[in-house]
């Protein structure tokens, strides 16, 4: 029940995070030079949409780390502590042993 709370968490946290990131302009532009406006008049102003931007990426990127730390630890306990080549099967095969190559014997010239 809690993996699945978590995971809704985490896929809103995700999406949240992508828009957040998105609506962020360079350090040389704001919103409406983003989409081509030559405006600078932006709904939150110059320094109020930079704060709140960046205040809402930092608290949803430590969102996003949370969830996945704590998803990932739910899944290693529910899992047990297996490897990734647990479940592959190792193959022997045998070869037979190379036989030595024969030289061509050159005959001597006999005067």
């Amino acid at each position: 029940m809690m993996t699945i709370l978590f995971t809704i968490v985490h896929i809103i946290v995700c999406f949240f995070l992508i828009a957040v990131v998105l609506l962020q302009s360079g350090k040389s532009g704001d919103l409406a030079a983003a989409f081509g406006g030559q405006g600078s008049q932006t709904a939150f102003g110059p320094r109020g949409a930079a704060s709140a931007l960046s205040r809402a990426t930092t608290w949803s990127a430590i969102m996003f780390m949370v969830t996945s730390i704590t998803l990932s630890i739910y899944a290693s306990r529910r899992a047990g502590p297996t490897s990734v080549f647990s479940g592959v099967k190792t193959q022997t095969t045998k070869s037979a042993p190379v036989a030595p190559a024969t030289t061509p014997t050159v005959p001597q010239n006999q005067k």
